[in-house]
């Protein structure tokens, strides 16, 4: 399993505690110090769409200009979150099952079984 995050981020803190406790061994890849390739996100978007992939709560999205949050397509998107991998929704799981975005209760019980 790979987790990719930002080390700072408590949601990913939160799942890399949660996957040692359950024993399950992943790889925590850090999109802003590791940074992230086009394949990568052209996978995540491929199976959940841009949107999805695109955090648009984050910090640098609010800092982002005007000119850059207006008219988002899954092009323009890819380019910003290759620009600035923070905007990237956190964590991302993958497997061999396949791609799982976010930490919440239902992304839990598939990730760990609970």
């Amino acid at each position: 399993m790979k987790l990719y995050g930002i080390k700072t981020c408590d949601t990913c803190r939160k799942a890399l505690k949660a996957f040692e406790a359950a024993g399950k061994p992943v790889t925590f890849i850090d999109l802003r110090a590791d940074g992230v390739s086009e394949e990568e996100i052209d996978r995540w978007i491929e199976a959940h769409g841009w949107e999805a992939v695109l955090n648009r709560r984050s910090t640098t999205w609010r800092g982002l200009c005007d000119a850059d949050k207006t008219d988002v397509d899954a092009d323009k998107a890819k380019a910003l979150m290759l620009a600035n991998p923070t905007l990237i929704k956190r964590p991302v799981f993958e497997d061999q099952t396949g791609i799982t975005i976010g930490f919440g209760k239902e992304q839990q019980k598939h990730l760990l079984g609970n």
